[in-house]
């Protein structure tokens, strides 16, 4: 692979020592999100920051709507991305969507991973039987056609929503992370991440994992956290963090950074 995905996907590398860590950002956001978690880390660790080929900060032109229509094609970039630099070994930060995608590339690759950290992580968003995802399925349906509807009015309803906790600064930041986006990428990923349903593959996880949960996220009920805790194959922790919402590392860094610190020294 050549550098081309390095450039593309806005590839950064900062810090410095010898263990390497992966900061992944989910939908919606891009790899400024981890602005105010860097600063812990990168004494300590060599970084890597990229973005998902979905944001608003890559060029549109690279999202193929042929090639990205499940999460395996999120995963060939990780994958791609960490070779191209040499890695072989490192820890994995993934928010969101990325954290399934960091779940996929560890079944794919379970040498390659140290430890997961799996930020507001959901194998599947829609209730089933026995399974409580957080959504019906008529409500996943009533947020598209507001997204089509009236995108700019979607965003200023759902930013404030996502970030939960009254931290005014994170909720204009995720507002801007939104409104670049392009709306139908953004539609279009929303719903290949909302019929995502990757129960069936947890229990292929062998890499040991530490699952991270804000104590209420309107898109994650905690219920999700204690079902990947008893799903996943290998040996996993579940921490709550004592703060709302669904992004804390926009609206809680100096509490969730210690959190993730404490889980890579383990």
């Amino acid at each position: 692979m050549s550098s081309l995905i390095l450039d593309a996907l806005n590839v950064r590398v900062q810090g410095q020592g010898d263990k390497v860590l992966v900061f992944a950002h989910g939908v919606g956001t891009d790899q400024s999100a981890w602005q105010r978690i860097l600063p812990f880390f990168t004494p300590y660790y060599r970084v890597i920051l990229f973005d998902l080929v979905c944001a608003g900060s890559v060029n549109p032109d690279y999202f193929n709507f042929r090639r990205y229509t499940n999460l395996e094609a999120y995963v060939d970039d990780l994958l791609n991305i960490l070779d191209t630099l040499g890695v072989d070994r490192c820890f994995y930060v993934g928010h969101s969507v990325s954290a399934m995608i960091g779940i996929l590339a560890s079944i794919r690759r379970p040498e390659l991973f140290i430890k997961l950290i799996l930020i507001g992580a959901s194998p599947r968003f829609l209730n089933d039987e026995d399974y409580h995802g957080g959504f019906e399925l008529e409500e996943i349906e009533s947020v598209f056609k507001a997204m089509e509807a009236n995108y700019e009015a979607w965003v200023n309803g759902f930013a404030p929503l996502a970030v939960g906790a009254d931290v005014p600064l994170a909720v204009r930041e995720f507002t801007r992370t939104l409104f670049n986006m392009r709306p139908d990428i953004t539609l279009f990923v929303s719903r290949t991440v909302f019929n995502s349903d990757l129960r069936g593959i947890l229990g292929l996880v062998k890499v040991p994992c530490c699952i991270i949960q804000t104590s209420k996220d309107v898109s994650v009920p905690a219920s999700v956290a204690e079902y990947l805790k008893n799903h996943l194959g290998g040996e996993n922790t579940v921490e709550t963090l004592r703060t709302e919402g669904h992004l804390p590392h926009l609206s809680a860094p100096a509490m969730l950074a210690p959190v993730i610190k404490r889980a890579l020294s383990r």
